[in-house]
């Protein structure tokens, strides 16, 4: 049974909704011009994370947030298990389904999963985590969703680690992206919301301890590009 939900985190939904509505259509254009590609190579990471129970043909792979679908076509590349893309935004989900249609699209809130307990392999959520309205509730219901011994992947940008990088990236990410991404989507807003989540959102450490938090085993974090993005991956426990 999920948690009431709080006016505020009613109102969370329905803006950032909103906000990816509005520049679905330019999505992945600025997703791959401001990360420079990095963000497909990031993605292949997460896939190899996977590899074993993509190969299996029983399996199922839920992509949670996925968005335009990007994960979820790289997951399903050459893959033997089902892979299933679900998010909350239907322009967002257009775009997914014009690129595909070997994979399910399902319309549905990563707060309030439209599926069984125990349903899934493996859940991946990739820059989707930090827009949710409450992160913790979130991670609960992944969890759910996940049979024992499954696998969640969390791919999510995060707290750079070199000194110095760490600088010129965070220049480069409060200033410039927002007023690039402005020009071309047409809404800056959008652009000026990225940073501004991403500052709320915790860190390597933090996010890791929340998930041992939120039921999770083996949790672990690996650094993508000097700490700009992040892998977390945890199981659910086969005693769970």
């Amino acid at each position: 049974m999920q948690p009431e939900r709080s006016l505020r985190e009613l109102e969370h939904a329905r803006a950032v909704r909103s906000m990816f509505s509005g520049i679905a259509r330019r999505y992945d254009l600025l997703n791959h011009v401001l990360s420079g590609n990095t963000d497909k190579r990031w993605r292949r990471k997460v896939r190899a994370l996977l590899n074993d129970t993509l190969a299996d043909e029983n399996a199922v792979v839920l992509d949670v947030a996925c968005g335009t679908g990007d994960l979820s076509i790289e997951l399903k590349t050459n893959a033997k298990a089902r892979v299933i893309g679900s998010d909350f935004c239907h322009p967002m989900l257009a775009v997914a389904r014009e690129k595909t249609e070997r994979i399910p699209w399902i319309e549905g809130d990563a707060l309030a999963m439209p599926f069984v307990d125990e349903s899934f392999n493996a859940v991946t959520i990739a820059f989707g985590l930090r827009n949710l309205a409450n992160f913790r509730d979130g991670l609960v219901e992944l969890r759910r969703i996940l049979k024992p011994g499954g696998r969640l992947v969390v791919l999510e940008f995060s707290s750079p680690v070199v000194p110095g990088f760490r600088q010129a990236f965070n220049f480069y990410f409060t200033r410039v992206l927002p007023r690039i991404g402005g020009i071309v989507s047409g809404d800056r807003g959008a652009y000026e919301y990225l940073p501004d989540s991403v500052s709320k959102f915790p860190d390597q450490k933090a996010l890791a301890a929340l998930m041992r938090d939120c039921g999770f085993d083996d949790v672990e974090y690996r650094n993508l590009t000097g700490g700009i993005a992040a892998i977390h991956t945890g199981l659910r426990s086969p005693a769970a």
